[in-house]
């Protein structure tokens, strides 16, 4: 495996000053950012497909042991805050169970009958999408996870950092992030999980985008809990509706800081009407503007 190799330029590495040590490694990272232009067309499939099956109702799943898993809770967990995404429509299968979030659990990524049962205990199903990630691709866990939502008619997507891993072939949809070897060899925490963090974030965020999240480059389907969210989102009330301030203000007061809704208040609408539109165009704001 291509992770697992050992980078002839580093094996010194532990005598070199540090500078020169941090500036291999920065560049190291450069390189597992750049590794992912070749997968434009294949991150486009994967999230129109997603997103298409998510408009049903399903949830977003991820699937991982080690890094890799931690990688795909911090990514999922993300949506909740940034894009409103409920929490009831994200399910994290970990190798492990939730405390190898916090340490490693030795054998845990070996277990296919449990990462079976883990599938079976959530209830993945057609309408759902689940995200496999493992840097060598072979990892038993997440394997037997992918295979068995994929038999239980769920979306499946594979990111792995080996060509040809079993993994991309399990998939429906395959995400290759080749990075080759690490300045450190096998230790796939570096560019191998900064590559997956970059198609975890690419992925997530198309998808919103698909379904509707997103407006003019803004997070109006965020969810306001502190004091800098709540200013943040009565800006955007004020920008796109056009108004004052102390309209924007009030009128995300009254929508109950649901920021969508708010706009179309301060657009003139009543509060009926307004839940109507939006309900009418999916909640996508866009829509319900061109509705209006």
């Amino acid at each position: 495996m291509a992770t697992e190799t050992i980078d002839p330029r580093f094996v010194d590495i532990d005598m070199w000053p540090t500078e020169a040590a941090v500036e291999a490694i920065l560049a190291s990272q450069i390189e597992a950012v750049e590794a992912l232009t070749s997968q434009t067309h294949a991150l486009a499939a994967a999230s129109d497909a997603a997103a298409e099956r998510l408009r049903g109702g399903g949830r977003i799943a991820y699937a991982g042991a080690g890094t890799s898993g931690r990688i795909g809770v911090q990514d999922g967990v993300e949506l909740t805050p940034t894009f409103g995404w409920p929490e009831a429509r994200l399910v994290f299968l970990m190798a492990g169970g939730a405390a190898a979030l916090m340490k490693t659990q030795e054998g845990a990524e070996d277990d296919r009958d449990a990462a079976r049962a883990d599938v079976a205990a959530a209830g993945i199903d057609a309408g759902d999408v689940l995200i496999g990630i493992a840097a060598s691709g072979r990892t038993p866990y997440v394997l037997a996870a992918i295979e068995a939502a994929r038999v239980a008619g769920a979306l499946t997507i594979g990111v792995s950092n080996n060509a040809g891993a079993p993994l991309l072939e399990a998939a429906g949809h395959a995400i290759l992030a080749d990075t080759g070897s690490e300045v450190i060899a096998g230790s796939t925490r570096m560019k191998a999980g900064t590559a997956q963090k970059v198609v975890l974030n690419t992925l997530s965020t198309a998808i919103m985008l698909r379904l509707g999240l997103v407006h003019r480059g803004l997070m109006v389907n965020m969810q306001v809990s502190n004091a800098k969210l709540l200013a943040r989102g009565q800006a955007m009330v004020r920008d796109l509706a056009g108004v004052d301030p102390a309209a924007a203000e009030a009128a995300l007061a009254a929508a109950g800081n649901d920021i969508k809704l708010a706009v179309l208040l301060a657009r003139g609408l009543d509060a009926a009407a307004a839940k109507a539109l939006l309900e009418r165009s999916q909640f996508n704001l866009r829509t319900a503007l061109d509705d209006a």
